[in-house]
């Protein structure tokens, strides 16, 4: 376990820095009310900075984040202050990677909340309890697809008239709700 790189939590906040998807792998934070101060005060501590071009780094609390925002998102990977940037940057990476595929490039608030079962998918397939397992977005992106699907047709195979069908089924099941 020593050299093997660990991540403390991935953390998809919005613009305005409430939750949307959040996985915690250590109990570095043990109440939620810990949880919620911690994310609370990294969104305060990065949302004046530059995370749209490119992944921006910074220690913080003895913690190093990596993050990046998208359009009104703002996605977070925590680490120790031992662990290697580079490796919690490719992490970070293959998450925004492997979401915009699976949202097909429209990366937002409410689609985030819409497919947000498939986010959490991604998440576990990232990260199990904080070891780095996958960093490959299509990689990712797949597995996650054939758990959201139930079992249907994997994300890669799927025609243009099989995604629309899937989408339609989809927006029909929650308008049924």
């Amino acid at each position: 376990m020593e050299s093997c790189p660990l991540v403390k939590n991935i953390l998809i906040l919005d613009s305005e820095g409430k939750r949307v998807a959040v996985k915690y792998y250590t109990d570095d934070w043990p109440s939620f009310s810990a949880k919620l101060a911690f994310e609370k005060s990294v969104f305060t501590k990065t949302e004046k900075t530059n995370g749209r071009m490119e992944v921006e780094i910074v220690m913080f609390d003895g913690y190093i984040i990596v993050y990046k925002f998208i359009q009104d998102l703002h996605f977070f990977v925590t680490g120790g202050d031992e662990e290697n940037e580079l490796i919690l940057a490719t992490v970070l990476q293959g998450l925004l990677d492997a979401v915009a595929l699976l949202l097909r490039n429209n990366v937002d608030k409410r689609t985030a909340f819409e497919n947000l079962d498939v986010i959490f998918l991604c998440l576990d397939e990232i990260v199990d309890r904080g070891i780095v397992l996958e960093t490959e977005a299509s990689i990712i992106a797949e597995k996650a697809a054939t758990h959201g699907l139930d079992g249907a047709t994997s994300f890669s195979e799927q025609t243009i008239s099989q995604a629309l069908a899937t989408a339609r089924e989809h927006l029909a099941r929650s308008l049924l709700k």
